[in-house]
């Protein structure tokens, strides 16, 4: 070493160190002043300086190594008047600033820049699509009710299988194979038989995060998709609340501060409470009868309530709490009953003077169902679990890391009784613990975000290693290329199997010790599922409010455990494999101001699955499926509103008929009389499987809505709505003993209101 550079080291240590004490942070919460609420994704900067950035989920907003001195802090969201306060930064200090936005009584007619497309330049979130109650509420709702499902559904790589216990099919995954999560606790049935309805009411949900692939490594546990949803805080300074009804459901929400809002302190304390309960069975049987005699058979209710407390830094303590049920009885046929119920406890920890934030989470639930038929083979399938979570996260000046650590332990039972008398009965409790980092850098134009998730699974004594990698490119300030890819695995698996087009019954085991590779004897290289994603995109801004979102991706399964369903004998597995992928593109383009919400998905995609004997697209694989939404507000201070959708897709494939036989199942032994008694009718099917197609499906669906506004409070909502409205015929399935077909539901008016105050 020269001298110069003896010299040198220190001194420019030295100035190292000096810059860094000059420098300090800011950072805080943004409220909506109205109702204590956190404004989302609003933009936070300090006037006539590059410094600044957008608000997440929770309202936070962190602005790092700032040079002391005294600033402006500003903060402008669309829709609201901005608001800007004096800070006084010194050297190596942290400054919790609370800023609290009114709604503008004048509309701008144009916004330059907004907070959203300032989020799109500095995260990756890759196949994410943001959901807030605004959106949901821009899809023309079954019986004029906004529901989550409905609006999942116009997603692109999103694949809905019926409206009578259809399923969620994400690029290419199974239901089981998709993380639905509320408040950061997986729900493990969160669609109604009905499949217009979700379990989540509307008007709690604060942001919905969509993951349809390539996700980062703070999500596991889930090898196609996650649905990460936050539900928002109680009024933290008045009471109030909403009642609703139409022919599907009634619904009551109410909500309000226990301690009132304290502006200079920030302390408050509030609760929100919700219940849906559906009437169909009745109301159908006179407004819906010449869809059955009987009505529809489909019955649920649904309850939450959450208490929040908030402290003068932000830091934040929820509890909260659910149950949801669901029946179905199909008179003389089936009966399908569901129970979900848990709690849990969530909390957010933001020190004075630290420059992390330390999250975690506490939740148990419980999870029952069970299907009577005809055929005296009932399905029972239980599930609960814990869930720990704890992790932190540190920011830095175009960067931020995030650590954490997860235990889980699921339990889960399951008695199934096959078509040919063989019983299936699982018991297992496991404990499944993860770690998982995460660090994302703005380099210039490009940001980086590598992960890496550590899964150990206790019952099967395996590890799984999960690096993840996530970029975007911002090419210029309308193009930004986008990539991500990683690793991922799960251990639990679904009593449902991807043969049958009608699943009402969902229940859950965990994967087994040890299971064959595809159509062989030999040992599988893993003992859980696993997937390998890889997705690309690019966005581009058109115009100032249209946005236009590309995506090829393909995801590989080397591994799918399903119960094995055509066990002959009590000595054959009570599980089978198979590898498959899913691959294809997906087009979104978007319009969105403040009168008008046009919305075009167009997905093209493929999905097969080799078991060992063949290769074959599975029951929901649609080659094509386009959705159109459009929602217009005019009038008078815009308080018409009116929605349609359309969606067209192609038919979902099937397995031919080869012919039929009498079919014996000798319950009575060799004392079975086969001569002068008659068996039942049973079908060959033909060795190629799903090789056939069902025609195309396409619906329409309108509604309009009148607001009458009373009070600054008080206002009534009047809704029609209209589902199919050209009463298409599209086919569920086709009954091949009683060669009849099963449409769809047909045309559905409705009309409904809803009073909040």
């Amino acid at each position: 070493m020269t001298i110069k550079k003896l010299l040198f080291t220190p001194i420019l240590s030295l100035f190292a160190l000096f810059a860094v004490a000059q420098t300090g942070d800011i950072r805080g919460f943004v409220y909506d002043q109205e109702n204590g609420e956190p404004v989302l994704f609003a933009t936070v900067f300090l006037s006539g300086t590059s410094y600044g950035g957008t608000t997440d989920i929770n309202g936070f907003f962190n602005i790092a190594k700032v040079p002391v001195g005294t600033y402006t802090l500003t903060c402008t969201y669309v829709g609201y008047d901005s608001t800007g306060v004096t800070v006084d930064l010194k050297a190596g200090r942290i400054i919790n600033q609370s800023l609290y936005l009114t709604e503008s009584s004048t509309q701008l007619s144009e916004i330059k820049v907004t907070a959203k497309r300032e989020e799109s330049r500095s995260d990756v979130k890759i196949s994410t699509i943001k959901v807030t109650p605004k959106d949901i509420k821009s899809i023309p709702g079954t019986g004029g009710q906004a529901d989550l499902a409905q609006y999942l559904q116009v997603l692109p790589g999103v694949i809905f299988t019926g409206d009578q216990g259809g399923q969620l099919y994400i690029r290419g995954g199974s239901p089981i194979q998709n993380k639905i999560l509320l408040d950061g606790m997986t729900i493990y049935n969160p669609f109604h038989s009905i499949g217009f309805f979700s379990v989540f009411e509307t008007e709690i949900i604060r942001n919905v995060e969509v993951m349809t692939g390539g996700f980062s490594a703070d999500y596991g546990g889930r090898v196609s998709a996650v649905i990460d949803i936050t539900s928002r805080d109680g009024n933290k300074k008045r009471f109030g609340g909403l009642i609703g009804a139409n022919p599907f459901q009634a619904n009551v929400l109410l909500e309000g501060p226990i301690v009132k809002l304290d502006e200079d302190s920030g302390t408050s304390a509030s609760f929100i409470l919700t219940g849906k309960h559906s009437y169909l069975e009745e109301t159908s049987k006179s407004l819906y009868s010449y869809i059955d005699s009987t009505g529809l058979p489909f019955g649920f209710t649904d309850l939450y309530g959450k208490v929040s407390l908030t402290s003068k830094t932000g830091s934040k303590l929820n509890a909260f709490g659910f149950n949801f049920r669901d029946n179905v009885d199909i008179s003389n046929t089936s009966n399908l009953d569901w129970n979900s119920y848990g709690g849990g406890v969530n909390f957010k920890l933001i020190p004075n003077y630290a420059k992390t934030i330390i999250g975690g989470h506490f939740a148990y639930s419980q999870y029952d169902i069970a299907l009577n038929e005809t055929d005296e083979r009932p399905r029972e399938s239980s599930i609960n679990s814990f869930e720990i979570g704890f992790d932190i996260t540190g920011y830095g000046q175009d960067s931020e890391f995030n650590a954490g650590i997860e235990l889980e332990g699921p339990a889960t039972a399951f008695s199934f009784t096959n078509g040919l008398g063989i019983n299936v009965e699982e018991d297992a409790f496991n404990t499944n613990f993860a770690g998982f980092v995460k660090y994302k850098k703005r380099l210039g134009s490009l940001v980086f975000e590598p992960s890496m998730r550590v899964q150990y699974y206790a019952s099967i004594s395996d590890f799984s290693f999960e690096p993840r990698l996530g970029m975007k490119l911002n090419a210029t300030d309308n193009l930004r290329f986008k990539f991500a890819g990683g690793i991922f695995s799960q251990n639990l698996i679904s009593a449902v199997n991807e043969r049958d087009v009608v699943n009402l019954f969902v229940g859950f085991l965990s994967s087994p010790g040890q299971v064959a590779t595809p159509g062989t004897s030999q040992k599988a290289d893993y003992r859980y599922q696993r997937s390998i994603h890889a997705i690309g995109g690019v966005e581009i801004d058109l115009f100032e409010n249209l946005e236009l979102n590309i995506e090829p991706y393909y995801k590989y399964f080397p591994q799918l455990i399903n119960v094995n369903r055509n066990k002959l004998s009590a000595s054959d597995p009570n599980y089978s494999t198979e590898k498959g992928d899913a691959y294809g593109i997906d087009f979104l383009l978007r319009y969105d101001t403040k009168s008008l919400f046009l919305w075009a998905a167009y997905s093209f995609g493929f999905v097969n699955r080799d078991d060992g004997e063949q290769v074959y697209p599975t029951h929901f694989d649609r080659r094509h499926n386009i959705n159109l939404v459009g929602n217009y507000k005019f009038g008078a201070d815009r308080l018409w509103e009116a929605g349609v959708r359309w969606n067209i897709g192609s038919g979902f494939p099937f397995t031919l008929t080869q012919g039929f036989y009498e079919d014996f199942n000798f319950e009575d032994g060799i004392n079975t009389d086969f001569i002068s008694e008659n068996g039942d009718l049973g079908v060959i099917y033909s060795d190629d499987r799903n090789s056939g197609r069902l025609p195309y499906y396409h619906r329409m669906d309108v509604s309009l809505k009148r607001t009458l506004e009373f009070t600054k409070y008080l206002k009534l909502d009047i809704y029609a709505g209209v589902t199919n409205v050209y009463n298409r015929e599209n086919i569920f399935y086709f009954d091949r003993i009683r060669y009849e077909r099963v449409n769809q539901l047909p045309l559905l008016p409705s009309m409904g209101m809803t009073m909040s105050f």
